[in-house]
C-alpha cells in the first residue's frame, strides 16, 4: 500500500500546526475496531468547539459496525457512499438544534457550530492516528425517522471514523482520487480585503 499519510501531507507556503495540514478524509478503512477511549475522546473534543452563546447545538447519533444504530446509519445514506462507508468501524450523524434553548429564538449559526465541532473531532482523531470522512450524501427524511429526532433538531452530516485501510479494496472510481496529493485554493483568492475578490494585505 502506498505510503498515503505522506502524500496526502498538505504542503503550504507558511508554517501550520502538524495536525491539520495530516487530517484528510479517507474512504478506505482498515477493518479494526475504535476504543473506547478514544471514540469518547474525539466526542469530548467537539464539545469543546465555540458556540454562539454556548448553546452548543451539537447532538451525535453513533453506531459501531455489527450494532443496530450502525446499520440504521448505514442505510440513511445514498448508495454512492454506502459503497465505501461500510468498511469503517464507526459511522455517526451529526444535528444541530435550530433554536436557543432559552427564549426558543431562531439560532443562525447552529449549522456552523456543528461543523466546528466536527473539524475539532476531526483533528482529534488525526492526532489519535485515526481519520473521519464527512458526508452530505444522505437521506435526511430517512435518517431523522430512524432515531425519531425532534423537529427542533435538523441533520447538519453523516460521518465515517476508522483507521486508514487499502486503496486497492476500494472500487476503481475511487482509487486514484483516495491516492492522489491534496490541493486547496491559495489564501489571495479567499481572503479579501478593501473590495471583494481583491485580495488583502496579509
Amino acid at each position: 500500500m502506498p505510503d498515503l499519510e505522506h502524500v496526502k501531507h498538505a504542503v503550504t507556503e507558511l508554517p501550520v500546526e502538524r495536525t491539520i495540514l495530516n487530517r484528510w478524509s479517507p474512504r478506505a478503512f482498515a477493518d479494526k475496531p475504535v476504543s473506547e477511549g478514544d471514540l469518547k475522546t474525539i466526542f469530548t473534543a467537539g464539545t469543546w468547539a465555540a458556540s454562539s452563546q454556548n448553546e452548543q447545538p451539537w447532538r451525535f447519533v453513533v453506531g459501531r459496525k455489527g450494532d443496530p444504530t450502525y446499520e440504521k446509519l448505514f442505510n440513511s445514506l445514498v448508495p454512492g457512499n454506502q459503497i465505501w462507508a461500510g468498511s469503517a468501524p464507526v459511522l455517526f450523524a451529526a444535528f444541530a438544534k435550530k433554536t436557543f434553548s432559552k427564549g426558543g429564538q431562531p439560532n443562525k449559526t447552529a449549522a456552523h457550530d456543528v461543523g466546528a465541532a466536527c473539524q475539532n473531532m476531526a483533528l482529534e482523531a488525526t492526532a489519535l492516528g485515526l481519520h473521519l470522512h464527512g458526508m452530505a450524501g444522505y437521506d435526511a427524511v430517512t435518517l431523522c425517522a430512524y432515531f425519531a429526532v425532534p423537529s427542533d433538531y435538523e441533520p447538519t452530516a453523516c460521518w465515517a471514523l476508522g483507521y486508514l485501510g487499502d486503496p486497492a479494496n476500494l472500487p476503481d472510481k475511487y482509487k486514484l482520487i483516495e491516492q492522489a496529493p491534496r490541493e486547496r485554493r491559495p489564501v489571495s483568492e479567499v481572503v479579501f480585503g478593501e473590495h471583494w475578490e481583491q485580495a488583502a494585505e496579509l
